[in-house]
């Protein structure tokens, strides 16, 4: 009997979103008394860290594959927890790893799923899960019927932990058939330079339409870089080519829950706030006095983004000494 949590390793690091998906189910394994086990494919400069946020013990899996296909991970999983006999629940973080894998474990064994939720009431018996629905308008409570639980938690909702548990790794081997698969990852190409992961970025910069064009990005990427922020983007910055798509924040592109989120010359659409109305504090800067981006935020600027955003860093700069 135990909580499982599928970690997101990627080159060899552990993403920080399953770090708090672990400290989520530890204290979910907590209140059933059982251990949480962390499942781990490949290698992680950073697997200590896993005792460290509340992991009892590690399963490190080896496929004798370098790439591990969506299929393949959904089939050993499912065969690890089947095995428990009494599993509680498997976790992960509702990121585009978690949120694409753990529907394809819970169907496997014909159960719910809570999907990117945002709170746990360990308290009550069974537990209560909150999650947004309505694009962001309103949350829903939900209540398992029976275990075992499927949870991908939003990133940067859920304090990490520390626990110091052991976090003994075990290694295991697993092997599934490429027959059996309909799918086969074969190679991966990175898009990224170094930069921020929008998910589990602490402060983002977003620019919209406001934008006017591609090449007036580097204004707020100046900021983005003076405040180790991501740099995001609205759905209309990235219809109009101005910036890739990985970019984007809203209903068609990423969530995000930072603690500081700045919209530039953004307006505020409906499904552009679905992606980020969960953040700790927005500011917004636009010119449009009525612009509804103005509703949802805690200071709002009006004046032009051009002007505002490079005296913004100045500003920043004196005060960072940079």
């Amino acid at each position: 009997m135990a909580v499982y949590v599928l970690i997101e390793n990627r080159n060899h690091n552990i993403k920080n979103p399953s770090f708090e998906s672990l400290s989520a189910a530890k204290k979910l394994a907590e209140k059933f008394g059982t251990q949480c086990v962390a499942i781990l494919f490949g290698d992680a400069e950073n697997i200590s860290d896993l005792g460290k946020y509340g992991a009892d013990k590690v399963l490190k899996i080896k496929t004798g594959q370098e790439l591990v296909s969506r299929d393949a991970v959904i089939e050993i999983v499912s065969d690890i927890v089947k095995n428990d006999g009494d599993f509680k629940a498997l976790f992960a973080s509702a990121t585009s790893f978690g949120k694409d894998v753990l529907p394809g474990i819970s169907a496997k064994f014909e159960k719910g799923i809570a999907q990117d939720i945002t709170e746990i009431f360990y308290d009550n018996d069974p537990i209560l899960i909150k999650r947004p629905v309505f694009a962001g308008k309103a949350f829903e409570i939900i209540k398992f019927n029976d275990f075992p639980y499927f949870i991908t938690t939003r990133p940067n909702v859920f304090k990490k932990a520390e626990y110091n548990s052991d976090g003994s790794v075990e290694e295991v081997e697993k092997s599934v058939s490429p027959d059996s698969l309909k799918t086969v990852l074969k190679e991966v190409k990175s898009t990224g330079s170094g930069q921020i992961e929008l998910t589990e970025a602490n402060v983002i910069v977003s620019g919209g339409r406001g934008m006017k064009g591609p090449e007036n990005f580097k204004i707020i990427e100046e900021l983005a870089s003076l405040l180790n922020a991501a740099v995001g983007a609205s759905r209309a910055a990235v219809d109009e080519g101005w910036i890739d798509h990985q970019h984007q924040v809203g209903q068609t592109g990423k969530t995000v829950s930072p603690t500081v989120y700045i919209a530039c010359g953004i307006s505020g659409a409906i499904q552009h706030l679905a992606g980020m109305s969960s953040s700790k504090y927005i500011i917004a800067i636009n010119k449009d006095p009525d612009a509804p981006i103005f509703k949802v935020a805690d200071l709002g600027i009006v004046g032009d983004l051009f002007k505002v955003v490079p005296a913004l860093t100045e500003e920043l700069k004196k005060v960072l000494n940079k």
